[in-house]
């Protein structure tokens, strides 16, 4: 009798176990659903992101409407350079006096390279992607363009930029200058510079580069000795300010307004995107780092 009694009891406590455990599941099932992640508001007129490992896309915003893309044209530069066949990155280029000028004609950014040092293709490369110097940028456009004249060597160059674009299947950007101060007819689109900055990452000098906060290069001047160049700072201020940034390149100008391309990766999983046309180095960086948080969550 009293083993009957204990049974029972322990039936009893088995199936309010099964109920509960009914109710625990039937309330799991009929839960509110998780609130949808919310669409970042920028203030770029366009922008686009995308998970670097897929390629798939995470955001857009007039993400095929072609505008002014200011300096980050030179991560296109870089690009070609770097995919050079038998590049010798230790190579020593002799700064010529019109990549001076040139700066002083178009009141452009400067890496502050003197005329007549020796500079190698990786200092170029530092100071065409750093302080985004555009007498870096023609150095290196003068190098590895093709031609007897300057002019010309500078026009091969450019159509190595755009042949890349084509290569990459890109229909909406085109190259007219080798740093972005262009002649009326240097576009693209957010979409595209990723792409462009997707395929640079590719290659380990172009990451070493852009996610480098300071450098300082050692020149040979025109007697022998050494000079110790300025450091060159990075205009990408989200080294700094947004933990996994890898890169990648600022541009401005008074059509272009304030761009930039920009990469970070937490957690394993890359973001790479661009925004376009914001309105201050401020609000670039501010749109940057919405459109990674919401990347990262995606």
């Amino acid at each position: 009798m009293i083993t009957v009694i204990k049974g029972a009891r322990i039936r009893r406590a088995a199936a309010v176990v099964v109920t509960t455990g009914a109710v625990l599941a039937t309330g799991a099932l009929t839960a509110a659903p998780a609130q949808a992640l919310a669409t970042p508001t920028v203030v770029a007129k366009g922008g686009y992101v995308m998970n670097n490992g897929t390629a798939k896309t995470l955001y857009t915003k007039a993400a095929d409407t072609r505008r002014s893309t200011g300096s980050t044209t030179k991560i296109m530069t870089a690009k070609v350079v770097l995919s050079q066949p038998n590049l010798n990155l230790d190579a020593k280029v002799t700064i010529q006096k019109a990549y001076s000028d040139y700066i002083v004609s178009k009141n452009a950014s400067s890496a502050r390279l003197i005329v007549g040092d020796k500079v190698t293709v990786r200092q170029l490369l530092y100071g065409l992607m750093l302080p985004s110097g555009c007498d870096a940028a023609y150095a290196l456009a003068d190098k590895f363009g093709s031609g007897s004249t300057r002019a010309a060597r500078v026009k091969s160059f450019i159509g190595k930029m755009n042949k890349q674009a084509k290569d990459l299947g890109l229909t909406n950007t085109k190259f007219d200058s080798f740093d972005g101060i262009g002649n009326g007819s240097n576009y693209s689109t957010p979409r595209d510079l990723t792409k462009i900055a997707s395929s640079a990452m590719k290659s380990a000098n172009f990451r070493a580069i852009v996610k480098t906060k300071k450098y300082t290069a050692k020149t040979i001047t025109k007697t022998g000795g050494t000079r110790t160049m300025a450091a060159w700072t990075n205009t990408n201020g989200l080294l700094n300010s947004y933990s996994g940034t890898i890169g990648v390149k600022t541009g401005s100008g008074p059509e272009a307004k304030y761009c930039l391309v920009f990469a970070a990766t937490r957690n394993g999983k890359t973001v790479i995107g661009t925004v376009l046309a914001s309105s201050s180095i401020s609000a670039r960086e501010s749109d940057a780092k919405k459109l990674m948080d919401y990347a990262f969550k995606k």
